[in-house]
């Protein structure tokens, strides 16, 4: 064993050797080990270097494939958050593959509980844990991306296994992977209808929590990470970094985004009686924040047992490594951050100038990348929806619960909608930011699906196994009359009508749109609305379904279509009464049903108006789109104001199925519970 290189974490092979690299400020020593593929160790030695913390050694000999693990010898001292056991093996936590299935075996545990008091643990866990694996670099540089332009960006929200996994035109060996994914018939499914980011669930390697293991459950939306570096093995066949990168170049290759949803608040050891399968064995106080006055409990912001320690500066480099590494050599364009506000919470609360959002949004291979925060956590002040720094887009879910008020009848939405739809203009303008800062949704993995907002009134999640308590409790959902299914014909159209006049809602606002996998095509989960243990038929989306409805998803794709052709829904930048650009004059104005301004005291029981956006050039004909939107259960004439466009209208779109709204003298008469999109000639 030579001295190696301090600077590169990790293993890093080279023609001769592997440079071996560990972080941890509290070891007396760090122990190398080596296994082969059935799992046997075959070699063990000391890294013979010390530098700032990081142990390091260069092993001659040892190339890529090689499986390894270590074991950190150093104080357990529990009451004082030190949690070092050279009985348990430990993944690397710059693992850039990691192998071997993990099993709840009491070896896994650093210590024994006897009354109350943790001591340490003897038993070895190297038979119950998985293994790093040496990879070499990647030599070839995956082709440029897309880079689609946040103006024009529509996410489409999916899980890889879910996705794939009842596909029928898939092989039972391609489902659930990354394979899978890319698929000359899933692609064209996502080509037809038009998305231009596909935002997976995590695919960091993760573990299935042990309540869910003792269920015969499995971890499905993959947000319990222990491997920051390394592909989750369940989506491979083979070779995990290299079918990721397969799946990267293909959907380049047809013009689609990748975008990574990471959890990088919290990890997979669970709190502090979890097991030590990673950081809790290397160096617990550096990776997770401990109470102040307790160093052997974790401060739990997450909601999940454990909060990384962001203000640690090896932490944040872990993070920034990660990243990098994503992007760089995987080609990812771009991440949202689940619960977002942890990665800049100080021990004051949250800032939004913290080291660790500046360094992010200042990383050298992020400058072109998508930054999304999911802007709130279950720890104190964790709600900051609006509060992030430029260059920061993030998920709105004050659009969501508007869009589904509104629609669902509740009284005094008319005002809260407009903002939502011109881009929410009250929540992030004040930060220098524009609409495309806003990812609208109505749904999203977390939550009923859009065909279950229409079904349910209550969630239905006694398939957790957490005795239904688990979940929203507030959905802002309704069934209209029948909880649940049913063969009713009127209620099933209503509820139709309701879900396409909320996708219409959507793609028609200012700001990003973000659509779920399946809700094209009324993909349901039985009203369960926290499906993050049901792998399985419930969580996988039934393709069948586009066969039923086919008419449904052709509406979709249209208003993907038009949003897409038509420049003013999607402005970039807020309008306020009038936008003055270098050739022309952009203006929003919302108009009653007499083709007249709203006045303030019209909006809290006016539910039938029209969103006028008019484009008047010097340089090109006058263009204009109005939005007629009208949630009342009985039919509206509304008027357009005469002045509106030179030219005439027509209607693009509209959410019934009754014949096309009728445009005559200005006047439009549309049906009760519709919208309507007309755009000038």
């Amino acid at each position: 064993m030579q001295p190696g290189n301090p600077e590169k974490l990790g293993a890093t092979p080279d023609a001769s050797g592997t440079n071996f690299a560990i972080y941890s400020a509290v070891a007396d020593s760090v122990e190398l080990c080596l296994f082969d593929e059935h799992g046997e160790q075959t070699w063990t030695t000391r890294l013979p270097e010390r530098s700032d913390g990081v142990w390091h050694g260069y092993l001659p000999g040892c190339g890529a494939g090689q499986r390894y693990g270590y074991r950190i010898h150093g104080p357990y001292n529990p009451a004082d958050g030190l949690r070092c056991n050279a009985a348990k093996l430990l993944l690397d936590p710059y693992a850039r593959a990691i192998v071997g299935e993990f099993r709840w075996d009491p070896a896994v545990f650093d210590y024994v509980n006897e009354g109350g008091t943790l001591k340490i643990n003897h038993a070895d866990s190297a038979p119950f844990v998985p293994k790093s694996v040496v990879c070499p670099a990647f030599e070839e540089q995956l082709p440029d991306s897309p880079a689609v332009p946040w103006s024009e960006s529509v996410f489409y929200e999916c899980n890889v296994r879910g996705y794939t996994m009842r596909h029928p035109a898939l092989e039972h060996a391609q489902r659930g992977t990354f394979e899978g994914l890319r698929h000359k018939d899933v692609l064209a499914h996502l080509k037809s209808l038009g998305v231009t980011s596909i935002e997976l669930m995590p695919v960091q390697c993760f573990i299935d929590e042990h309540h869910l293991a003792t269920r015969g459950l499995r971890n499905f939306w993959g947000y319990n990470t222990v491997g920051f570096f390394a592909p989750m093995p369940r989506y491979c066949r083979g070779q995990p970094a290299s079918e990721f990168r397969d799946m990267v170049r293909t959907l380049h290759d047809a013009g689609l985004e990748v975008i990574l949803d990471v959890a990088y608040n919290h990890t997979g050891e669970g709190d502090h009686l979890g097991p030590s399968l990673c950081f809790r064995g290397v160096d617990n106080r550096s990776y997770y924040r401990t109470e102040p006055d307790d160093h052997s409990v974790y401060i739990n912001d997450t909601g999940c047992g454990n909060t990384v320690n962001t203000d640690n500066i090896r932490v944040r480099q872990l993070i920034f490594d990660s990243l990098d590494y994503w992007a760089s050599d995987m080609g990812v364009d771009g991440f949202r951050f689940d619960l977002a506000t942890i990665l800049g919470r100080r021990t004051d609360g949250f800032s939004p100038t913290h080291p660790l959002l500046s360094d992010i949004s200042n990383l050298d291979s992020l400058r072109n990348k998508k930054l999304i925060a999911e802007p709130w956590d279950p720890g104190p002040g964790g709600y900051q929806l609006g509060h992030f720094p430029p260059r920061w887009a993030e998920w709105n879910d004050r659009y969501r619960d508007t869009i589904r008020q509104f629609w669902r009848g509740d009284e005094g939405k008319s005002g809260e909608l407009a903002r939502r739809i011109h881009g929410s203009a009250d929540l992030f303008e004040h930060g220098q930011r524009r609409p495309a800062a806003s990812i609208n949704f109505v749904t999203t993995h977390d939550g009923f699906t859009l065909r279950d907002t229409v079904t349910y009134e209550h969630r239905h999640n006694e398939a957790n196994g957490e005795d239904n308590r688990d979940g929203h409790a507030h959905n802002y959902s309704r069934n209209y009359g029948v909880e649940g299914e049913t063969d009713n014909a009127a209620i099933n159209a209503l509820r139709r009508r309701q879900r396409l006049n909320m996708m219409a809602t959507l793609l028609l606002s200012q700001g990003t749109p973000l659509i779920l996998a399946g809700d094209e095509f009324g993909h349901t989960q039985g009203g369960n609305n926290n499906g993050y243990a049901q792998d399985n038929e419930t969580g996988w989306l039934d393709w069948t379904a586009l066969e039923k409805d086919p008419d449904f998803l052709a509406r979709v794709k249209q208003l993907v279509r038009l949003r897409r052709d038509t420049p003013l829904l999607r402005i970039d930048d807020y309008v306020h009464g009038k936008l003055q650009r270098a050739k022309s004059t952009i203006e929003i104005l919302w108009i009653n049903r007499h083709g007249e301004i709203k006045q303030s005291d019209e909006w809290a029981a006016s539910h039938a108006f029209t969103v006028l956006i008019t484009e008047r050039s010097t340089a090109s004909p006058d263009t204009a789109v109005a939005i007629l939107i009208n949630r009342d259960s009985d039919a509206a004439v509304l008027r357009l104001p005469e002045t509106a466009t030179s030219g005439r209208w027509r209607v693009a779109f509209n959410g019934f199925d009754e014949p096309g709204a009728s445009i005559e003298d200005f006047e439009v008469s549309v049906p009760g519970l519709s919208i309507t999109l007309l755009v000038s000639d």
